[in-house]
Formats: structure tokens, C-alpha cells, sequence
């Protein structure tokens, strides 16, 4: 458990979402957490991953890609020590593979194929930072399935 009670609060959403099956609660409780963080001038690390929890919970690609973009923003401004300080086992790197894959997801769903590669290129630049576990696996995974759907979407 993470001793940054914002980021508990935050885990609690992804859990209804993920675990739970309850999108819209999730979606409520972000929304709630967003205003209570300050929205974009809150702390980065809250603001990055608050904004990459609620682009999973949009129903419109668009709005996906808003969230996606606002985390990917966040994450610039994002220190190691703040991330040490909250409890999170990753370094402000690996926080990058994820992020540039769900931005160039969204690029594709759009039909910008050109920045869809160009986000695939940055996750693929960051993934060594990630370790050989679950979620190196799985940011892996999806990877190799956004390159595949660009490849099969007419990429060279």
C-alpha cells in the first residue's frame, strides 16, 4: 500500500474499474479526486497518474486521448525523489512506456497513424527501464499488439 493518501484514493478507482467492473464510479471518483488535487496545477505525480486513471474510464477516444495527453504532460514535471516519497516502484522513466502507449493507442483508434508510430517509437525508446515482472510484461504486450494493429492499419 502506498503511503501518499491521494495515490490509495486513486488506487481505489483503478480497483472499481479494473477489479470491480464499476467504470462510472471510477470515473466519479477521479472526477472528484481531479478537483480535489487542483486539476492540471495539482502535484505532477498525482496530476499524471489521476489523468492516465481517467483516460481508461472516457467513453470517446477523443476524450481518451485529452487525459492521456494531460498525463503525458504531468509526467514531464515529475521528480524521482516525488515518486520515491509516495510509495510508487517505478522511476519518473518508467512511467513512459505506459504513456506513450496508450497516447499512440488513442492515435491509431483516430486514424493518425503517423503520430501512433511516433508514440510507439517513445514507448519502445523507454522499455528497458522496465523490469521483467508483470507490468513490464504487460506494457510489453501491448507494444507488440499497437505495432501489430499499425502494421495491419498499412505501416511500413
Amino acid at each position: 500500500m502506498t503511503a501518499d493518501p491521494t495515490m490509495a484514493r486513486i488506487g481505489e478507482g483503478v480497483d472499481l474499474h479494473h477489479r470491480q467492473g464499476k467504470r462510472d464510479a471510477a470515473r466519479e471518483l477521479f472526477a472528484q479526486l481531479w478537483t480535489d488535487i487542483g486539476a492540471e496545477q495539482g502535484e505532477p505525480l498525482h496530476v499524471c497518474v489521476l489523468a492516465h486513471s481517467m483516460a481508461d474510464v472516457q467513453d470517446e477516444v477523443a476524450e481518451e486521448l485529452a487525459w492521456d495527453l494531460k498525463a503525458l504532460a504531468a509526467a514531464e514535471r515529475i521528480t524521482d525523489e516525488e515518486i520515491a516519497q509516495a510509495g510508487v516502484p517505478l522511476s519518473v522513466t518508467g512511467l513512459y512506456p505506459s504513456l506513450h502507449l496508450n497516447v499512440g493507442e488513442c492515435y491509431r483508434k483516430l486514424g493518425d497513424l503517423d503520430r501512433a508510430r511516433d508514440h510507439l517509437q517513445h514507448a519502445r525508446d523507454t522499455i528497458g527501464v522496465l523490469a521483467d515482472d508483470d507490468y513490464g510484461r504487460l506494457i510489453r504486450t501491448g507494444l507488440a499488439d499497437l505495432a501489430d494493429r499499425l502494421r495491419e492499419s498499412g505501416d511500413r
